[in-house]
Formats: structure tokens, C-alpha cells, sequence
């Protein structure tokens, strides 16, 4: 079977970093916000053995910032997010959940406060840039919103530090978990977080000069080449094993950050001016009707989930896999799902309807990286 090409116009835009990852050899990508995000290099499994060992180069230029300044920005912020963000200081990253007025999650993005006034919100694949700026508009806030031409490179794994420390100091060591600081690289500043869509450790650089994307990926790579640096991206085994939520597939707007286990994120007893935390109280009196779980799915390797598949127990549909995929380290089929209330429970026996067949399936409330 032919596989269909990708055909690339304006609206579907390359990043700075597009030619050095084609050179790099990547296989396949993906559109994320309009632009490419590459998603395999070798292997889905190679790629995942070697995100596990050592360390990789990820653009991720697809994570839009929304930067939001003025001296209403702060107000902007509380209104888009149930996370209270009153004790956030300058130079801290937040995971924030941002809701519609249902309580609904429209993206899950890192939120980065960069001064008293100033915030990016680095932002998940979604159209969040609108509807930002309607609710500016809608409560006459004093606030500019705009998309700035950043472009985040992410390098994941556990030799990220070392890789880090050999071109932009030993200082580098001294970033928190969640926290940012800024660098110079060839004379221009560049903010550098500890994060990253993996748990295997690591940082983000949001590098704010196209021009420099080059010397930034050649010295990364000149620096770390004894240290089998790879251009990677993304890797859904790693990602589901450890738990990480994907937008758009794990969540959309048709379910709040309750139902996404991100309860802990939500400050909801009290008004927080979020647009939608009337509708999260309301949801939290009742009590939350469905909730994500890690799921492990028996059987030989399935293919990747790119629909949802439905769990059931018996004849009664209680839920539905959104992602799922072969684990090498698990031996096992892993998988994520938004499973009913009254099915949740840590070692519930479901069966799930997968293209391949019926499978039994065993539900987790650990992800499969905090129960090794």
C-alpha cells in the first residue's frame, strides 16, 4: 500500500530546525498547531530504548507561545485557568489547564512568568490565541496578546544535564524542576526551563532568533557526540508508560480537569475568577462521573490507537482506550483511558474492543513508570 504524502503549502509552516531534522533522517511527522512535529526517526521502539539511555534533540517548535503583558495580565491569567496563580513568581513554569466556560479543557499548557506583567503560555495543539483574546476583550482588560516568533528545542533524557552543562555552563545545573533562567548564546539571550513532554529529565530552550537555530543545533550536537546525542521527538511508548496526557487525544473540550485527574491542579472550593469554576464546583458537588487511568491491555503487540476503542464490562459500555501501544520494558500493552466511576478502581477486569480483536484489559490507577 502507497502511503500518502504530506503536501506542504503556507499553511502548514517549517520550523528553523525543519532542514537539520530531515538531514537527521526522520521518518514521519505530524501537524501540530500548522506546523511539523516530527514523530519517528529509526524506530518507534529504538527511538523510545534510546530516549531511555542517553539524550536527543526534539524540535518542538510547534509549542506556540501566547504572550500576554500588561498590567492586567495577571487577572487575564486567573481568568483562563482554575490553578490559583497568586504565589506563581518570576522565572516559575506551571502547568496550567485552561477551560472554557463549561469547565471544559480547551489546551494544557506550561505557563511561563517571565516579569509581573508578562506571561507565555506555551501552548498544547489548539486554537488558544482567540479565544484569549476574546476574553481580554469580553472582561476590557488592559493586556496586549500576540504569538512571538519562538521556537522551543527540547533535549530529554538522562544525559540532558551533562549535554546542557558542556555548552551553556555549569550555571545550568542550578534551574529547578519547573523553574527557567536566561542564557546567552552567541550574544543573544535565550530562556532555558527544566521540562519537557518525557520523564526521562531534561530542558526546553525557546530560542527567540530563527538565525541562530543552526549554531544552536550544530553545537549541541558537535558537544554532546560522545554522548550518542539523536535528533528524537516525542515517543508515545515513554509517553503513556509515564502517564503524560496528549491533547486532542487523551482530553478535548468535552472534558474538564477533573475528569483528567488534574484535580490537583484546580483550586475550585474558592472563586478564583476562572471563567469556568462555577461549572467545576458544581461538577465537584456531584462528584467527577469519569476520570483517566492507565490501562494494561493483554495480548501480542497492538498497533498504535488512533481512535477511541470501548471498554466494557459485560454488555455495558463503561469507557474507552485513547491511547495505547506495545511496551518493551512492560511487556505489555499500555494504554490510557477515560474509564467510568464505577470502574476506575485499581485493578478493575474490563475487556476492550480493539481492531484486532477483543482483549482483556486490567485498569491502573498508577501510571506504569510509578508502580516499577
Amino acid at each position: 500500500m502507497t502511503v500518502p504524502a504530506l503536501s506542504i503549502t503556507r499553511r502548514l509552516r517549517n520550523t528553523p530546525f525543519t532542514d537539520h531534522v530531515n538531514i537527521a533522517g526522520v521518518k514521519s511527522y505530524t501537524v501540530y498547531n500548522r506546523m511539523l512535529l516530527p514523530t519517528s526517526f529509526n524506530s518507534m521502539e529504538e527511538d523510545y530504548f534510546h530516549l531511555k539511555k542517553h539524550v536527543q534533540v526534539w524540535d518542538v517548535s510547534c509549542q506556540r507561545q501566547v504572550s500576554v503583558k500588561g498590567p492586567d495580565a495577571a487577572a487575564l491569567m486567573q481568568r483562563l485557568t482554575p490553578r490559583n496563580l497568586t504565589n506563581m513568581v518570576v522565572g516559575q513554569c506551571y502547568y496550567t489547564p485552561i477551560v472554557n466556560d463549561q469547565g471544559g479543557m480547551l489546551n494544557d499548557p506550561v505557563t511561563l512568568k517571565l516579569a509581573e506583567d508578562h506571561y507565555w503560555i506555551s501552548i498544547a495543539d489548539g486554537d488558544l490565541l482567540l479565544w484569549v483574546k476574546a476574553l481580554a476583550i469580553g472582561f476590557g482588560l488592559i493586556v496586549s496578546i500576540e504569538e512571538p516568533e519562538v521556537f522551543p528545542l527540547a533535549i530529554q533524557g538522562p544525559k540532558a544535564s551533562e549535554l546542557m552543562e558542556r555548552v551553556f555552563g555549569p550555571e545550568i545545573q542550578t534551574i529547578r524542576f519547573f523553574r527557567f533562567q536566561e542564557f546567552t548564546f552567541e550574544g543573544q539571550k535565550l530562556i532555558i526551563s527544566r521540562s519537557g513532554f518525557s520523564k526521562q529529565g531534561g530542558f526546553e530552550i525557546y530560542l527567540n532568533r530563527s538565525d541562530l537555530a543552526a549554531p544552536l543545533w550544530n553545537t549541541l550536537f558537535k558537544a554532546g557526540e560522545d554522548l550518542q546525542v539523536r535528533a528524537g521527538c516525542p515517543n508515545l511508548i515513554e509517553r503513556v508508560e509515564s502517564g503524560l496526557l496528549s491533547y486532542g487525544n487523551d482530553m478535548t473540550s468535552e472534558n474538564t480537569p477533573l475528569e483528567c485527574g488534574l484535580g490537583r491542579f484546580c483550586k475550585i472550593e474558592s472563586d478564583t475568577n476562572c471563567i469556568g469554576n462555577e461549572a467545576l464546583q458544581k461538577e465537584a458537588k456531584a462528584g467527577t462521573k469519569c476520570q483517566i487511568r492507565s490501562i494494561a491491555i493483554e495480548g501480542d503487540p497492538l498497533f498504535p490507537c488512533d481512535d477511541k476503542w470501548p471498554l466494557f464490562d459485560g454488555e455495558n459500555h463503561v469507557g474507552d482506550v485513547t491511547s495505547a501501544v506495545w511496551s518493551p520494558d512492560f511487556e505489555t500493552n499500555v494504554a490510557l483511558g477515560m474509564v467510568n466511576k464505577s470502574h476506575w478502581e485499581n485493578g478493575t477486569s474490563l475487556v476492550v474492543q480493539t481492531p484486532q480483536g477483543i482483549r482483556k484489559a486490567i485498569v491502573y490507577e498508577k501510571c506504569f513508570a510509578d508502580r516499577q
